[in-house]
């Protein structure tokens, strides 16, 4: 009797710049994480290997932390799983670091199984060369217990159509806000969101309409509005990617 075929599956925990790729997921004729990691994963392993993300990042933007998935018939122990992160480090580009890889339950899945993402974007408001690729350099003052206040309001809504792209495949614009707030930090500002869910350039169309709150340009009554109104062209400006970076993911 032919031995039933058993697979395996393990998480990978991963941190990468966005400046070279075109986000996370596969494109023709483009270079993504997703692709660079399947190929290096296909190369090592010497078996072709497809891996799932815990959700689309875009072009230019960063993970500080990232999962994904992936499944072999491959039986691999504790020193296999550092070993094959060593050598996948050894091979990668040097704007994408391996952390740990981990065999996980076969139901356990990188995109659907989380049940929470945190980003942070990071504004710098003087000029910083060292702080120019990672973060949007915007000049003049913002009040922050204003937008702190736009960040109470975010929690009384779930529908979150007015910061989303336009015309994406998403079954439903609903997103429950876990946390939301403005911190200052050494010459700059940092914006912290955590939701169990994000639509596409949801985070920057935030953080884009919530600056003109910080610059007395809209009320926090405009603000409410544009939620309520669930047109991308009623809120603010998107800001750059490269201010972006996803921070965490939490599973069961």
């Amino acid at each position: 009797m032919t031995k039933p075929f058993v697979s395996y599956r393990y998480f990978v925990e991963l941190a990468y710049s966005g400046a070279p790729f075109c986000g996370w997921q596969i494109q023709d004729n483009a270079v993504t994480v997703q692709g660079t990691l399947e190929e290096a994963f296909s190369r090592i392993l010497r078996e072709p290997v497809a891996l799932t993300g815990a959700g689309r990042t875009d072009t230019g933007v960063h993970a500080k932390k990232y999962i994904a998935h992936f499944d072999t018939l491959q039986d691999l122990n504790e020193q296999n799983c550092l070993d094959l992160c060593k050598k996948l480090n050894s091979y990668l580009r040097e704007s994408i670091v391996i952390f740990k890889i981990y065999r996980v339950s076969n139901d356990l899945h990188a995109r659907f199984s989380a049940i929470s993402r945190t980003y942070e974007y990071f504004i710098s408001l003087e000029k910083n060369p060292f702080a120019f690729d990672f973060s949007y350099e915007l000049h003049g003052g913002l009040d922050v217990n204003l937008m702190n206040d736009a960040c109470k309001i975010l929690h009384k809504y779930t529908d979150f159509s007015c910061f989303s792209k336009a015309h994406t495949q998403t079954k439903t614009n609903l997103c429950t806000i876990q946390k939301a707030i403005w911190k200052r930090e050494k010459n700059g500002l940092v914006f912290t969101i955590q939701a169990n869910r994000f639509l596409r350039n949801m985070v920057r169309s935030i953080v884009g309409t919530m600056i003109e709150v910080g610059q007395h340009k809209i009320s926090l009554d405009d603000f409410r509005k544009i939620i309520e109104s669930k047109n991308r062209s009623e809120a603010g400006l998107s800001v750059p990617a490269k201010g972006l970076f996803l921070v965490d993911i939490t599973y069961p």
